[in-house]
């Protein structure tokens, strides 16, 4: 049965580390339906929750370079079930990634979810557009309050994914999230508070708090 991702991944040397292990059969033997080729509701509300995403591209002479891409909640789209993009914007100005991709154009992009200790893994072929080039997408991928400023366009068009399991993924949590967490704490403290400044008060009246 194909599985797609590690129809890509399982190269002779992966296939070899497996039988090295004793699970060459298990993931050939793995029954499966699911489509791995294109994006289904499930994985498009994952990818438009995300604000970052790790990006592993190949250069001429062999080494890979993982760089993580980040911006507004969002900034990574689904144009449609088998095409992502995302506006790249300025950052150290090394173009490691872009002048990786003009030689060679396959990327993995791992999708984390720390929280719910989820993440999302996909091989796709990367296509750089200039801002002009499309302004259909540009206008679709166009963060006006965001401040950075995006130098071009990477539209990636989809081969395989598939989902991670949890793992070994420590939970981590964003400001936002936290402050979402302990906001019924800081009312009922606000509460707490106003509630002894009424006892405080009615002591130094010499009022009965019995």
């Amino acid at each position: 049965m194909s599985y797609g991702f590690l129809d890509i991944a399982s190269t002779p040397s992966v296939r070899a580390a497996q039988a090295e292990m004793g699970v060459q059969d298990f993931w050939t033997n793995l029954p499966t339906d699911r489509s791995f080729d294109r994006f289904t509701e499930n994985e498009s509300a994952f990818i438009a929750s995300r604000d970052s995403f790790y990006m592993a591209s190949v250069s001429e002479t062999g080494w890979p370079y993982v760089q993580h891409r980040g911006g507004p909640q969002g900034f990574l789209k689904v144009v449609d079930d088998r095409t992502l993009a995302f506006a790249d914007y300025r950052g150290n100005r090394q173009y490691i990634s872009t002048g990786n991709l003009a030689a060679n154009d396959k990327v993995c992009l791992f999708l984390m979810d720390y929280p719910r200790r989820a993440r999302l893994k996909i091989y796709a072929h990367a296509e750089k557009l200039g801002l002009d080039a499309d302004p259909v997408l540009t206008d679709m991928l166009a963060m006006p309050s965001y401040r950075a400023k995006p130098e071009r366009l990477f539209r990636l068009r989809l081969e395989a994914f598939d989902w991670n399991c949890p793992q070994h993924i420590t939970p981590r949590y964003t400001e936002a999230e936290i402050a979402v967490a302990v906001e019924p704490l800081r009312q009922r403290l606000t509460e707490l508070e106003a509630e002894n400044a009424a006892l405080r008060a009615l002591v130094a009246r010499g009022g009965d708090v019995g």
